[in-house]
């Protein structure tokens, strides 16, 4: 009614009074959301009420996804959402919603998955307009308020959408529902049934090496990291290849990773100042960042990196691992324990400018030899590398990376640096990032014995404990004092990769036991028991258009991913029936998605859908390659420590601080039984 009011005022030559609606965002707890509870938009969170508010006034929905620490996203509100006369026209003609991805991942996934389909790209902010009952009929990423560059306005295209639902409302609908009806066939696909024939001749196997020669094709010889700019880390390939290397001895897959990892070390994509790693680079030489740090990248390059020292020894790896746990441990703990999402790439409204060093600055700071020594060693130069300033690298450096002289300087520029701008800091801990956290410190404690890590991972663990779960049922996150959200798929996934984590690097049994029982309720409330693999969401959640099942490793592994590698990593613990057969039902059901068929994938070419299942690939290897199985019957607690060189060697280690009918003390002493390569020795004492 208010829409035909509008336009009889209009054409009346009726004067109308702007309409000054309520934002309802101030009570929230998201920062993304509260960064835009000033503006003038009538925003919503996502709700009833918006809805029902919807069907009312008869009004399409505007939905806005993003989340406090996106670049483009900061754009987009201060062109537009900020702007009076984008904020009348949205809240004259459109119910608008906000929503912060981190904290309903499931509303993400769907939409994002809808831009993907209509424009063939994705990113923050997303853009889509739908109808009341939740289905899309447009959708992009970011719209400057007025046309430019090719692309519409926002403004232009809120007034075009608008006139379409007046007019043609039926053709909108009608698009939305056809839009919803491919977007279920393209989310849900279809997945190979293998024959059994095709089983024994081992065609999961191949998924490896097809994923190993999609890379080696792909693989910058020159920058590292794989394709064109932008570049990311995506540390879970980097870790597959890895493991490929320890499994077959292919030297290309260790050289692949090497390279990525010390080029990634030696760019601006890794703050030399400060530590810790930026989003991704944007050129293809790892020099200049999109600035903004996350909490699950670092958590992933801190399980990399730490696998690159496992295996090769190199203590460079040590030192960037430690470098960036330093950081993580001074800027991204709360004092309680928990872990922080991340880390703004915006100070005062322009990108970069907190990293960012004039030549003069740093003479001006350390002295004329001390300031061209730190000038000349992180190339920081008077014409500068970004912008006409500069981002403090080592890309020039020989691979000895020698530092230490420099240590005392690097103390003095962080701390000016600290004090001439400010970063935001998105302060939500979110359960599903602290999972990757609290597994990422845990293994290395248990590969460098260092006490702070373990402490740390000890303390985000009872964090949660304490704050985010309520009868083993996990919340999204946690802020100022309030959970939101019950859990998704990554957020017991995740935290059973790190309750798992914090077992092999301590053998104490609460923590085996905790992880059980989350797998366990993970796959009651998100196992598809019919078709395999686990949806997103589950019926504890709100039901949306559709119910994702995740199975691509993008920026983070899939929760999907995550629970294959849980699944076989207890299987492979507890060599109990009930976890041999689940983790082999997840990993049919994996493969089965990762493969394509004889003439879809040339051998020489690779596969991309498998290396786009990195970390599922890493879990089959631990099916196929299982460790060497230890059940230690404990006599003393201080035997325990005996064990550590075997820990850190990645043995899986069971352990009974009583005697069993299967495992019995010998000499009533602690007692080991060993298995590897399918063979078991007599019991001995440790």
């Amino acid at each position: 009614m208010g829409c035909s009011w509008n336009s009889f005022a209009k054409k009346a030559n009726i004067k109308t009074e702007v309409i000054k609606l309520k934002n309802n965002l101030k009570d929230q707890t998201s920062p993304y959301l509260l960064q835009h509870a000033d503006n003038p938009v009538h925003w919503y969170p996502w709700c009833k009420e918006a809805f029902q508010q919807a069907k009312k006034e008869n009004k399409p929905i505007f939905l806005s996804i993003g989340y406090s620490t996106c670049h483009w996203c900061h754009v987009m509100a201060h062109e537009s959402f900020e702007d009076e006369e984008v904020a009348e026209e949205l809240n004259r003609n459109f119910i608008s919603i906000k929503v912060d991805k981190e904290e309903r991942p499931d509303i993400d996934s769907i939409y994002m998955s809808v831009c993907m389909m209509l424009t063939g790209s994705g990113g923050w902010p997303t853009s889509i307009f739908m109808t009341p009952e939740q289905k899309p009929f447009y959708a992009g990423t970011y719209f400057p308020k007025n046309a430019s560059y090719g692309s519409i306005g926002f403004l232009e295209l809120l007034k075009l959408i608008h006139e379409k639902w007046e007019q043609n409302k039926d053709s909108l609908v009608k698009t939305g529902e056809e839009i919803t009806r491919q977007l279920k066939s393209y989310t849900e696909g279809e997945t190979l049934q293998f024959t059994e024939d095709q089983k024994s001749k081992g065609i999961y196997e191949k998924l490896s090496e097809q994923a190993f020669l999609w890379f080696w094709n792909h693989f910058d010889r020159v920058n590292g990291g794989f394709g064109r700019a932008p570049k990311f880390p995506t540390p879970h390939n980097l870790m597959f290849l890895m493991e490929y290397y320890k499994v077959t001895g292919e030297k290309r897959a260790l050289e692949m990773a090497e390279k990525t990892l010390l080029q990634m070390y030696k760019g601006g994509i890794f703050d030399h100042i400060g530590y810790g790693f930026s989003r991704y680079s944007t050129d293809n030489y790892f020099l200049v960042p999109h600035f903004e740090k996350m909490l699950y990248d670092n958590a992933l390059l801190l399980l990399s990196y730490t696998k690159a020292f496992s295996i090769t020894g190199k203590m460079i790896y040590r030192s960037i691992a430690e470098k960036t746990a330093d950081y993580i441990l001074r800027e991204m703990t709360s004092p309680e324990g928990g872990f922080y999402s991340a880390q703004d790439a915006d100070s005062e409204g322009v990108e970069g400018k907190y990293y960012v060093f004039d030549y003069n600055e740093i003479i001006e700071l350390l002295g004329v030899e001390k300031g061209k020594q730190f000038n000349a060693h992180y190339n920081i130069t008077k014409q500068g590398n970004f912008e006409g300033k500069n981002i403090p690298n080592r890309l020039k450096a020989a691979d000895d990376f020698c530092e230490e002289e420099f240590k005392e300087y690097i103390t003095k520029v962080y701390s000016y640096r600290k004090e001439r701008n400010k970063l935001h800091l998105d302060d939500k801990i979110l359960t599903s990032w602290n999972g990757l956290m609290i597994g990422a410190l845990a293994m290395m404690y248990r590969i460098f014995d260092k006490e702070v890590y373990l402490q740390q991972a000890k303390a985000a663990c009872d964090f949660i404990e304490n704050h985010q779960q309520q009868e083993d049922a996990l919340f999204v996150s946690f802020r100022e004092g309030r959970c939101q959200g019950t859990g998704f798929l990554d957020d017991y996934a995740f935290y059973v990769f790190a309750l798992i984590n914090l077992y092999e690097a301590t053998l104490d049994r609460k923590y085996l036991d905790k992880a059980i029982r989350y797998c366990k309720k993970a796959m009651t409330d998100f196992g598809d028991k019919e078709q395999g693999g686990f949806y997103l969401y589950g019926r504890e959640n709100e039901q949306l258009i559709l119910i994702p099942k995740e199975t691509y490793d993008g920026a983070i592994p899939s929760g999907n991913s995550v629970m294959a590698f849980n699944l076989v990593k207890l299987r492979n613990l507890l060599l109990e029936d009930e976890w041999q057969e689940q983790a082999e039902k997840q990993l049919r059901f994996l493969a089965s998605c990762g493969a394509e068929s004889e003439q879809s994938s040339a051998s020489f070419a690779g596969n991309g859908k498998a290396a786009g299942q990195s970390f599922f690939l890493t879990a089959l290897s631990a099916y196929q390659n299982p460790p060497e199985h230890i059940v230690c019957v404990l006599k003393n607690q201080a035997d325990l420590e005996k064990l550590k060189e075997r820990m850190k060697q990645g043995a899986d280690i069971l352990v009974f601080e009583e005697e069993t009918a299967e495992y019995k003390r010998i000499n009533d002493k602690t007692t080991l039984y060993i298995c590897k390569a399918h063979s078991c020795m007599p019991p001995v004492n440790l």
